[in-house]
């Protein structure tokens, strides 16, 4: 996702803020990092149980507001690709 200029922490803190929870809804691994090349990127990696846990979870409150709390600090562009976990490290 893109931060307006100069709002790139203030998100991040946001993001990592709302991370209370995730585990009990079936998130398996949440990580959130920041472009080396670009000061306005930020980007966030998520592996959770199933699809279905994943929806479920945007539907909690405390979800909601932290999707919410972020959105005027950002440009609306953001980028996003699903994959099948096939194995690793760390799960």
């Amino acid at each position: 996702m893109r931060a307006t200029p100069g709002h790139r922490t203030d998100i991040v803190v946001i993001l990592l803020a709302g991370r209370d929870g995730l585990r009990e809804a079936g998130c398996l691994s949440y990580i959130v990092g920041a472009s080396t090349t670009d000061d306005d990127v930020i980007w966030v990696t998520e592996v959770w149980e199933s699809a279905a846990h994943h929806a479920a979870s945007l539907q909690l409150p405390e979800t909601r507001a932290a999707i919410g709390r972020p959105m005027p600090m950002l440009t609306g562009e953001f980028t996003g690709q699903e994959t099948d976990v096939l194995g690793g490290l760390g799960l």
